[in-house]
């Protein structure tokens, strides 16, 4: 279900990982139906639209300008990054947008790039050159949980291989190895997927491709309703043996891997991918 409607809240949220900010949202909501996503804890199902895109840009155009000259730090040394997919999949709902006006409004701005995480190889965004100015993440991880997890979302081999599709038409590229899951033979399965970057991500590239690593955040709400329609899914989500509770910043009762083993985690996570893409520098991790 596709529902138009004016966006009245034109706030920057400062986000410092993925992005500087986030904006208002193009669209809210997703139509895919991903058992571990946030959004669907507030939108079980559909897609909300903005039609006043041009208010939209407005705002970010105002707020970009009072920020000054841009502090080099890890999303970018040169421009303020903007995320506008933050409550959709943006490459995924593009047709109902003009998302070239929105492509348009970064790639002529003299202060700001947008950057996007996707688990759709939309490839009509292939027609247009972004100049650098529109950072695509793809989302990757095993094949096996994806399958699970993303139900009908592109295969993880074909994201690989868009990365170098997006780059050589001008976008900037970056992985986004989310969200991490711990459950069964980790190590092999993530093996398996970093060798799948090194092999099919062009050499003469790969420097300019970074990544963000993002570990499981579940959701006691979420986790009620994929019991009741998802529930092989909530194998691989809902482990509380090494899991604890977190009250999110919004008031959400979410549960992640406990700090002291998530450290461990994230230890092994890095030193796997140095071992096999030492290439492809880790922005932040968490």
């Amino acid at each position: 279900m596709i529902k138009e409607i004016t966006r009245k809240s034109f706030r920057m949220r400062f986000s410092g990982r993925s992005s500087d900010y986030i904006t208002p949202s193009f669209g809210y909501g997703c139509l895919y139906k991903c058992s571990y996503c946030y959004m669907r804890r507030n939108v079980k199902k559909g897609l909300s639209v903005a039609t006043n895109v041009d208010e939209i840009l407005d705002a970010i155009d105002i707020h970009c300008k009072k920020l000054g000259r841009k502090k080099p730090n890890q999303t970018s040394s040169k421009y303020w990054t903007y995320d506008i997919s933050c409550n959709e999949d943006f490459a995924l709902h593009a047709k109902y947008y003009d998302w070239q006006k929105i492509f348009d409004f970064f790639k002529n701005h003299d202060t700001a790039m947008a950057t996007l995480a996707t688990k759709c190889v939309n490839k009509k965004l292939l027609d247009y050159n972004a100049n650098r100015k529109v950072r695509i993440r793809f989302s990757l991880m095993p094949q096996e949980f994806s399958d699970i997890l993303e139900p009908n979302t592109s295969k993880i081999i074909d994201r690989i291989k868009a990365v170098n599709d997006f780059y050589a038409v001008g976008y900037d590229v970056h992985l986004n190895f989310s969200p991490v899951i711990v459950y069964g033979d980790t190590k092999k399965l993530y093996t398996e997927l970093f060798e799948m970057v090194d092999q099919y991500i062009d050499d003469d590239i790969k420097n300019y491709v970074q990544t963000e690593v993002i570990f499981l955040t579940h959701n006691h709400d979420m986790h009620k309703h994929n019991q009741e329609f998802d529930s092989k899914a909530e194998k691989l989500l809902w482990n509380p043996n090494i899991q604890e509770d977190k009250i999110s910043t919004y008031g959400g009762k979410n549960i992640r891997y406990k700090r002291h083993l998530k450290r461990v985690y994230i230890a092994r996570f890095k030193e796997l991918h140095r071992s096999i893409i030492p290439w492809n520098k880790i922005r932040y991790i968490f």
